[in-house]
C-alpha cells in the first residue's frame, strides 16, 4: 500500500521526490499517466496524491476525475510560478493546494510525512 502517488513524468523531479520518500520512509508510487493512477487508487487508498501541472498527460483533466471520484482524497499539486492561469484551473477542478514548483520542492518531505502520518 502507498501512502501516496504522483502524477509525474519528468525522470528528473521523480527521482528527487522517490529519493526523499525513501530516506523518509514514505511509500510513494509515481505514475506518467492518468489511468493506472486511477487504478491504483482504487486498490491502494493512498493518503495524498500529488499532480505535476507540466505533465504531459492532461494533469487538470486527471485532477477533475480524481476529484469528481475521490473527493475527500486530497491533491497537490506543483507547476511554474509564472502559469498563474494553470494554477488557477488545477484548484477549480478540485485541487486542494497548488505550489510553485520551488516551494514544492522546499516542502516536499513535510508533504510527505503529512501523508505518511494520516491513519489508515
Amino acid at each position: 500500500m502507498a501512502d501516496a502517488l504522483a502524477l509525474v513524468d519528468d525522470l528528473f523531479f521523480q527521482a528527487k521526490m522517490l529519493e526523499t520518500a525513501k530516506q523518509l520512509n514514505v511509500r510513494l508510487r509515481t505514475f506518467p499517466s492518468a489511468a493506472p493512477l486511477l487504478a491504483e487508487i482504487v486498490k491502494n487508498s493512498p493518503h495524498i496524491v500529488i499532480v505535476d501541472l507540466n505533465a504531459k498527460c492532461q494533469p487538470v483533466e486527471a485532477i477533475v476525475g480524481l476529484h469528481s471520484k475521490f473527493p475527500d482524497l486530497p491533491i497537490v499539486a506543483f507547476l511554474s510560478h509564472v502559469q498563474t492561469d494553470l494554477a488557477e484551473r488545477a484548484r477549480s477542478a478540485g485541487c486542494a493546494r497548488v505550489l510553485p514548483r520551488s516551494q514544492f520542492t522546499r516542502e516536499l518531505a513535510t508533504i510527505l510525512l503529512q501523508a505518511k502520518s494520516q491513519p489508515q
